[in-house]
């Protein structure tokens, strides 16, 4: 019987260790001069399928990290096709640029390729459980049930709130844009980072 009790009292034990140091890995916050996490995602760029690296894109410059609520959704959609329209003056720059959403890949082959949004300039990545938003400290909120994009669509994937990241060459954060802390609009992220990175 107290064996019994014992097994419990570790389940009980070990599983609230598990919720907290996953609700660590969601709440931690990244700030200026953090060094920020690398990743390897499922993106598409121009429809087609391949595996993004952020380590290995950082060796060629600095790389704009944005990570958005939904491919076909207004905001979204302003946001793609602006960083689609400035996508020469990042390069002049020699930056990268990256969005991340919770769509599939399936969504993001159609988006990337659509001429009114990202044209095919510039990749799109799936986060579709939001473990590459968890380690930047963003959380992913939860659909909400009958929502369905401008086309129609029922949207049934999480909502990562809208937030930029500028990551030098040297694989530290230079600047964070927020629209939720920043109130800044989806337009302002594309503005505001290729100030940043023509800058550097």
């Amino acid at each position: 019987m107290i064996k019994k009790y014992y097994c419990l009292s570790f389940l009980i034990f070990s599983f609230s260790l598990l919720t907290t140091f996953s609700g660590f890995a969601q709440s931690k916050m990244l700030g200026k001069g953090d060094v920020a996490p690398v990743f390897t995602a499922q993106a598409s760029l121009a429809g087609s399928e391949f595996n993004f690296s952020l380590k290995k894109s950082l060796a060629k410059g600095p790389v704009v990290v944005y990570f958005y609520p939904s491919a076909y959704t207004g905001g979204c959609d302003a946001e793609a096709h602006a960083f689609a329209a400035m996508k020469d003056k990042f390069t002049a720059a020699g930056a990268t640029i990256i969005g991340i959403s919770g769509d599939d890949i399936q969504r993001l082959n159609t988006f990337s390729a659509d001429p009114n949004y990202c044209a095919g300039k510039f990749a799109v990545a799936s986060d579709a459980e939001g473990k590459i938003a968890a380690t930047y400290g963003l959380v992913i909120n939860s659909p909400k049930i009958g929502m369905k994009d401008l086309r129609g669509v029922a949207l049934n994937h999480g909502f990562i709130p809208r937030t930029t990241y500028v990551i030098g060459k040297d694989g530290k954060i230079i600047a964070i844009f927020s629209s939720e802390t920043d109130h800044i609009s989806p337009t302002d992220h594309v503005e505001k980072s290729l100030a940043i990175v023509k800058a550097l």
